[in-house]
């Protein structure tokens, strides 16, 4: 297996880890982002803790995202005293429709396989305008385009 392979795999696995964590039933972008953001020594791990975003920090926007979005369908969190989610140790979440896209978004920016590298796949996940990523950044007031274009400013100048 090569070393996009093996980083590939790794991504998805702690996507998937972060996805358990959550209760969710499946991995979607933001599981993938955090992913991307614990995996050090990548252009894209780099490129998100340029902008000041670690895993911790995109949890806490994620966070805030979602509590946005309860507000927004007049919710409000700090009314309710939520559990954890629960987690089934048996059932693995599957790869869901948006971190599928993201991959696929990915891989595109790729001129091909032997091109592709981390800030590819990070480029994937940022780049959609709708969804909980895209709501999440602006929340922390991140510049999604902004970091995007750092991302492909990596590509130029980074192998790995």
């Amino acid at each position: 297996m090569s070393a996009i392979d093996h980083y590939i795999n790794a991504v998805i696995v702690r996507g998937t880890a972060e996805a358990q964590e959550d209760g969710s039933a499946a991995v979607e972008a933001h599981h993938l982002l955090l992913a991307i953001a614990s995996l050090e020594d990548t252009a894209a791990h780099r490129v998100l803790t340029s902008a000041s975003l670690g895993r911790q920090t995109i949890r806490e926007a994620l966070g805030q995202e979602f509590e946005h979005s309860l507000n927004a369908v007049g919710v409000s969190l700090a009314s309710f005293d939520l559990p954890r989610p629960s987690r089934d140790p048996k059932h693995s979440p599957k790869v869901g429709p948006s971190a599928r896209l993201a991959l696929e978004r990915g891989f595109a920016a790729a001129t091909g396989k032997k091109d592709l590298r981390p800030a590819h796949l990070l480029l994937g996940v940022l780049d959609t305008e709708i969804g909980t990523v895209p709501r999440a950044l602006v929340l922390a007031g991140v510049d999604r385009v902004g970091l995007m274009a750092r991302a492909r400013e990596t590509l130029a100048r980074e192998s790995w």
